[in-house]
């Protein structure tokens, strides 16, 4: 009886093991440098998003803003053709870390709730040369690649999918960008 009551409690403690500690988060690069990653990125593929539910095409532009906070701006381009935007600041979750950043949008939602309207943004991959990005949000529901270009090699579009596989985002649901070809023209 001993015996089977000091295996029931390894069993137990065993299992909670990671009890409270819930799903490890993705890993982030280790710093941003802002006045590098500020300028055009293109959106190359997302994970599905309400706020992105009509979007063919979707690119953002940052700006490093004089307080340190970063202007965004995020443009749409539709099926039909038409361009929708969105402006919004973007700021770091901890001061002087530039990995994770809260961004706000200048909304309804926002202005309603403008303590809860607020977007976690994780950059988890950055290329050495400011090209390519993965930006995602922690609970793994969000993700974008992201790159200077609206086409990129093969070689870099496997490397980000390997690198997103890897910090455990489902690639297999990612929406791509719809060729400029199969729009209306702006």
């Amino acid at each position: 009886m001993r015996v089977l009551a000091g295996l029931l409690a390894i069993a137990v403690l065993a299992g909670c093991a990671n009890s409270g500690t819930g799903v490890v988060p993705p890993k982030t690069v280790a710093k941003v440098d802002l006045q590098r990653y500020q300028g055009t990125w293109y959106e190359l593929a997302r994970l599905p998003m309400f706020f992105q539910r009509n979007c063919a095409q979707s690119e953002a532009r940052y700006d490093l803003q004089d307080d340190g906070s970063i202007g965004v701006t995020n443009r749409c381009r539709t099926l039909e053709g038409e361009w929708q935007e969105a402006k919004g600041q973007a700021v770091p979750q901890v001061a002087g870390q530039t990995d994770k950043l809260w961004v706000r949008f200048d909304n309804w939602f926002s202005n309603l709730l403008p303590g809860v309207a607020k977007g976690e943004y994780w950059v988890l991959y950055l290329d050495d040369d400011y090209q390519s990005a993965l930006v995602g949000h922690p609970n793994r529901d969000y993700l974008w690649l992201l790159t200077r270009t609206p086409q990129v090699a093969p070689a870099m579009r496997d490397q980000l999918l390997d690198v997103a596989r890897s910090q455990g985002y489902d690639t297999d649901a990612l929406i791509w960008r719809t060729p400029d070809d199969q729009l209306p023209p702006p």
